[in-house]
């Protein structure tokens, strides 16, 4: 980022605080011209992330993908953004980036609203129905990770998005998908994918209309199976959404469901594959770590009911250190809809705010060498996490917390029990994952490795 540095515009206030009211305006700079620090954010967050920091302080302004957008680092920062006491902060942050193409999912949704949808949806993730969908994934994931081919180079992210993504559908949809499968699968990739356009118009060959086409495919899929799913008592998720009831009767519309249906879809297997590539590469880096793990595993029964996933604490540990160092949802995007201050900066309505909890997961400042794989730093004997409460944010906080997290730490467990009983892998000494961050954070490289059936 020096470099960068060298190419910066001067300093400038994003807006004068109000005379009297003791703020300071937010400092920054625009960034290249039109461009802005688009590419740097999308090339390098972390260490864009850390230049800012060191540069402007903990909330500091930069042009990026059309808007100026106010960056709040640290745990503070995103405490203030994320619990949104005086609720200055709506989600047209999410929307601005990847509305056109998961509108109306519940994270997308505000305030009464977002209450409203998030009441009904409850309903879909109670400790019984999680136990239920338990069941229901653990032999597609059996004979789906059978299946792998062991070789050297295998591509480990591919391998595992392909695994969820059809895990998803047995458990979400509850519908074979057959021949339409890679076209399901490719309309999930270009939505994920067009959020972070540069170009934001629908430019033929470009992301953002590959997005929108996917938008039109996932919608048309989902409309056409709603029928069929409103009949029925299945225990899919798309059943249970259809069936869905709050404490007072309240239910979700056709079009609220198809909504859902696609933003939980891609929550379901997008982001969950990003946590298996972390702890695959984590675990094939550190194969101490991978054999505790899967003594772990043997010990426990082959089909887990929901009962014996709180008898794996070191896959908790690794889990949880997995995902400190790679967040599937490393930026959390928000509008402020008036007025409002974030660590005595001012911050006028209508201004864009991010928060990035990777960042965070990464300060020096609370975090002992905090780019090293020690998962034993969340055992109840160090407990580094607790040093702030958002020092450890992967699934958020405040009223829009991750209302899957529980789902999604339920199927982690469920997929190591898997490949742990089946298989070892590993990479060449010093290999080091890279990882491209222009939509949710990838390997860049597909993360290949040596797999060993057991």
């Amino acid at each position: 980022m020096r470099a960068g540095a060298l190419l910066r515009p001067p300093p400038a206030v994003l807006a004068e605080p109000p005379a009297g009211s003791g703020l300071a305006g937010v400092p920054g700079d625009r960034g290249l011209p039109l461009i802005g620090y688009s590419v740097q954010i999308q090339r390098e967050a972390l260490a864009f992330g850390r230049w800012r920091y060191d540069t402007y302080g903990p909330v500091s302004w930069g042009s990026m993908f059309g808007v100026r957008l106010v960056g709040v680092l640290g745990p503070d920062g995103t405490e203030a953004v994320l619990v949104n006491r005086d609720k200055a902060f709506s989600q047209a942050g999410w929307s601005y980036f990847i509305g056109p193409f998961f509108r109306r999912g519940l994270m997308l949704l505000d305030f009464t609203e977002h209450h409203y949808h998030r009441r009904i949806m409850q309903d879909a993730f109670t400790r019984d129905r999680l136990a239920g969908y338990l069941d229901a994934m653990q032999p597609g994931l059996a004979a789906g990770v059978k299946a792998w081919e062991p070789a050297e180079g295998f591509s480990w992210y591919d391998a595992m998005k392909h695994l969820l993504l059809r895990n998803a559908t047995d458990v979400f949809v509850g519908v074979e998908l057959g021949d339409r499968q890679q076209r399901i699968f490719q309309a999930f990739l270009d939505t994920v994918r067009a959020g972070l356009s540069v170009v934001r118009k629908p430019v033929p060959g470009g992301r953002w209309a590959a997005g929108l086409r996917g938008r039109r495919v996932l919608e048309e899929f989902f409309s056409g199976e709603l029928p069929a799913k409103r009949a029925s008592r299945d225990a899919d998720l798309f059943s249970v959404l259809c069936r869905a009831r709050s404490e007072d009767g309240e239910q979700f519309s056709d079009a609220d469901v198809v909504n859902h249906m696609i933003f939980l879809l891609m929550a379901a297997h997008d982001t969950t594959t990003i946590a298996m590539a972390s702890i695959g590469y984590q675990l094939a880096r550190h194969p101490d770590w991978q054999e505790r793990l899967r003594a772990e595993v043997l010990a426990a029964p082959e089909q887990l009911s929901y009962a014996d996933l709180d008898a794996l604490p070191s896959v908790d540990l690794v889990t949880k250190e997995s995902l400190r160092l790679l967040s599937p949802v490393h930026v959390m995007p928000r509008k402020a809809v008036k007025d409002t201050e974030v660590l005595g900066h001012h911050i006028p309505a209508g201004t864009f705010v991010n928060v990035s909890p990777w960042f965070n997961h990464t300060m020096g400042e609370y975090w002992p060498d905090p780019l090293r794989f020690d998962p034993e730093r969340f055992a109840e004997h160090r407990r580094e996490d607790k040093v702030h409460r958002y020092a450890w944010a992967p699934f958020g906080g405040g009223v829009h917390k991750c209302i899957g997290m529980s789902f999604g730490t339920m199927q982690i467990k469920a997929t190591l029990n898997q490949l742990l009983r089946q298989y070892r892998w590993s990479v060449p000494a010093g290999y080091e994952m890279p990882v491209d961050t222009r939509a949710l954070p990838v390997p860049a490289d597909k993360l290949p490795v040596r797999l060993e059936r057991l």
